[in-house]
């Protein structure tokens, strides 16, 4: 037989495995084509379909063999190749299914001999190469395991020991619930107390089968005999008891009523249900201190790493216990974060991994501005709204709308742009529509109402699901459902973002002002389940309010496979998902610009009380004549190499600008007059702003618009003036003998202000409080370089004009 001409199974089955039983292990203790992943959705137009060829790109990730230390123990992966390849050509792939099952061995053959890697350090070779007799037993690796995960004491090997549950249909944890159930358990047989698992939400993931695991071999061991499992959401917690709980029986007990029964094992509660201000709603103090030996806190972000929240006096209450936290964001700002209180998280599985492994939905993206969000909207003095209320006269942005001022006709936009997307890809595709509170949800459900013919036949085909709202929250399990039809559509504002398990939710629409990098991710992991039997490959956020881009974190989260931004005459959806009759004619545009440029949105600021909208203290203007349309476009892609492509990039206000700016300055000698006579140029900049066209905005204006000063940036949207950037405008002040009646230290600081200004703006230089920052510090405080380098506040003001006269010298009035 020529061993060349083996297939890599033959490999397999005549020297591998008779390898690894000579060396002692049992045929329970290892398994052959172990599956990891499910092979990821590649998303082409409106197709999308799994790969499930191994050899390819995104393909199912399969081990040749998996070794087993206890049954529940992954200790070493083994990759097989045929022979004609050396003994180490399959190591990297074994390497990196070691690194996803946590195992510390890999080993790499092709039936001549095996080459092996210990990822522990222990030992005194990180890789050598070992004949087909000296394959590692059991007894050669199992110490080793104990001392690098630092299992020394009998009591922790046990726990170790401890399998999972089994309902007897053959499920089992996925590859990352193996480790996250394996570290936590460790992590507590070692003896810490405070202990993070971050997992991307949306319930595709398994958090809740995931604690569940660690309690049961905890609680089976006899390690944590009374838990404690405190969730956010009762229809989350009513869920984990009928469903991945359900093992427990008669042992598990949910706290309702505020009522304390001591005669349970694992008890399940709201934080709401335990916690509150008023001491007697603080029922978790009848039950003694050390009453709990585990507490598991699910969506931890909601105020374990708070130290004024009142769940946290949950937790130290029962300090005793061991704290687990379960969370999608363990880091929400940089004063804010669930490290503080827990630690560094001791497993994380993103978003981006679930995507790539094949186990969470990929997602698509169509972001669509509105003139008013765009430029913001200021009303004219003595406005009236259709209440009968004078609208106060100041500039309102992305922020203001539906919390403060309604404009109904950007209300109908968007209902307009989301029936038609549906409608032309599935009428029926489950909708959830994020509000901002409850009154704009019951709007938007009334302007898709009169838009869509079918929610005229049936009054569930649209429902608004709300807190406030029973016969809403009725219809929720229906929602959810797969095999209910309807509701198709759910407009909501907070009731929807976590403890829903929307498995065929396709399209999520974003009308809402979201404050948190947590709950943009509570809200998108609604559409993240996977379910090819319902053809729920993918999900669409469809968003009006930039908080894809504010809460963008690719790190985490992925890519998504399409962003698309239609242009006001241009169908919702992206032109390769229309049929071949429908795709438009290219529109080359202008050259594309980089993701990292922002869309003119205004900033997302304030809080929202999910009420009705109408907050105390604060007046909400309707204003149903103000018409409202489509801004921005740009068109954005992942190519087959996951590399990021703008194809077309275009901010279609230009003409709306160009008529602002020119009633504003009328002709170019009027503008060139105005900005040089200026004292300070910043004020021109607010005189702007003031009528609706910010810096920001302008910037948009025009390709590489960040590049060019505000005196270039006029003159060329509203006069046609080509324009130079600030650096080649600071570059031709460095060519002229420009500072030369200075001192030295007086014109290294000028030098200094010209680089701030080819960095920044003009803004920039007539800022004093520049001074304060480096490279200035080095050569005084403000007050130093102001008197004592330029002999006084006017001359170093003086300084400051000549400046600006160099850099704007070839314009004149």
């Amino acid at each position: 037989m020529d061993k060349q001409q083996l297939s890599e199974r033959d490999i397999c089955t005549k020297y591998i495995t008779p390898a690894i039983l000579q060396a002692g292990w049992q045929q329970n203790q290892f398994r052959e084509e172990v599956n990891l992943t499910d092979g990821r959705v590649m998303v082409r137009g409106k197709m999308a379909a799994r790969v499930k060829n191994p050899e390819a790109k995104g393909g199912p990730k399969r081990a040749d063999y998996v070794l087993y230390a206890k049954p529940n123990v992954p200790i070493a992966i083994v990759e097989a190749k045929q022979a004609k390849f050396s003994v180490g050509h399959g190591m990297q792939q074994a390497l990196a299914y070691a690194e996803m099952l946590d195992a510390p061995f890999a080993i790499s053959s092709n039936g001549e001999g095996f080459l092996l890697h210990d990822r522990t350090g222990l030992t005194q070779h990180v890789e050598r190469e070992i004949s087909l007799t000296e394959f590692p037993s059991f007894a050669d690796l199992w110490p080793l395991y104990q001392q690098w995960k630092g299992l020394a004491q009998p009591e922790a090997v046990k726990l170790v020991e401890q399998p999972f549950h089994s309902d007897g249909s053959g499920k089992e944890p996925r590859y990352y619930q193996r480790v996250a159930i394996n570290r936590s358990i460790e992590a507590i047989a070692k003896g810490q107390q405070r202990i993070l698992l971050v997992m991307a939400t949306g319930t595709g993931t398994g958090k809740t089968y995931t604690a569940f695991q660690i309690i049961w071999r905890l609680w089976k061991a006899k390690a944590k005999k009374r838990i404690l499992f405190l969730a956010d959401r009762n229809i989350l917690v009513d869920q984990t008891i009928q469903q991945d709980f359900a093992p427990f029986g008669e042992v598990m007990h949910k706290v309702t009523n505020r009522e304390v029964k001591k005669n349970y094992e694992i008890y399940l509660a709201l934080y709401q249900a335990v916690t509150g201000r008023e001491e007697w709603k603080q029922i978790y103090r009848q039950f003694p201190s050390d009453f709990f030996d585990l507490v598991v806190i699910d969506e931890c972000h909601r105020g374990s790493a708070a130290d004024d929240s009142a769940w946290r006096d949950v937790l130290e209450y029962f300090s005793s216990a061991t704290h687990l936290g379960l969370t999608a964001t363990p880091k929400e700002t940089k004063d804010v974060s669930n490290i503080t209180y827990f630690g560094d998280p001791i497993y994380t599985y993103s978003l981006k991994q679930g995507i790539e492994d094949g186990f969470l939905a990929p997602y698509k993206v169509i972001r669509i501005a509105t003139d008013v969000d765009a430029v913001g909207y200021t009303p004219e003095k003595g406005k009236v709204d259709k209440l009968g209320q004078v609208v106060e006269q100041r500039q309102y942005n992305t922020q203001d709308f539906d919390r403060n001022l309604v404009l109904e006709k950007r209300t109908d936009l968007v209902a307009s742009k989301v029936w038609e997307y549906l409608k032309a890809t599935d009428p029926m595709a489950k909708t959830i529509v994020f509000c901002d509170d409850q009154d704009h949800a019951e709007r938007m459900r009334q302007a898709l109402v009169k838009l869509i013919p079918a929610a005229a036949s049936n009054r569930r085909y649209v429902m608004r699901i709300t807190g406030d709202d029973n016969e809403g929250k009725a219809q929720l399990s229906y929602f959810i459902d797969n095999d209910e039809p309807y509701p198709v559509i759910a407009t909501t504002s907070k009731l929807l973002t976590t403890g829903v398990d929307a498995k065929t939710c396709k399209l999520i629409v974003l009308d809402q002002n979201i404050n948190s990098m947590t709950e943009f991710k509570q809200i998108i992991g609604r559409g993240t389940r996977l379910r090819e039997d319902y053809q729920k490959l993918y999900f669409t956020i469809m968003d009006f309010k930039g908080a894809t881009r504010l809460f963008a974190d690719p790190d985490f989260d992925g890519e998504p496979v399409v962003i698309y931004e239609p242009k006001p005459d241009e169908p919702v959806v992206p032109p390769e998902e229309l049929p071949p009759e429908d795709q438009p004619i290219d529109n080359p545009g202008n050259p594309g610009i980089g993701e990292t440029d922002p869309l003119p949105y205004g900033p997302d600021t304030g809080d929202d009380t999910g009420g009705s909208g109408q907050g105390e203290g604060r007046t909400k203007y309707v204003i149903d004549d103000v018409n409202v349309r489509v801004a921005v476009s740009r068109e954005q892609y992942l190519d087959a190499d996951g590399k990021l492509i703008t194809e077309d990039y275009r901010v279609l206000l230009k003409a709306d600008i160009q008529k602002a700016l020119q009633a504003e300055f009328g002709s170019l000698t009027d503008f060139l007059r105005r900005w040089n006579q200026a004292e300070r140029k910043q004020v021109v900049l607010e005189e702007l702003a003031d009528h609706g066209v910010p810096l920001d905005i302008l910037q948009q204006a025009v390709p590489n618009g960040t590049e060019l000063d505000a005196f270039d940036l006029v003159a060329h949207v509203a006069f046609n003036q080509k324009p130079l950037t600030r650096r080649e405008r600071a570059n031709k002040v460095k060519k002229r003998d420009v500072f030369g009646k200075y001192g030295e230290q007086a014109r290294a600081v000028l030098e200094a202000l010209l680089e701030k200004f080819a960095d920044h703006g003009v803004q920039d230089i007539e800022d004093a409080k520049v001074l304060e920052l480096p490279p200035f510090d080095q050569f005084g405080s403000r007050t130093q370089i102001r008197r004592g380098i330029f002999g006084g506040v006017d001359q170093y003001t003086q300084a400051i004009h000549e400046l600006e006269q160099a850099l704007y010298d070839d314009q004149s009035a």
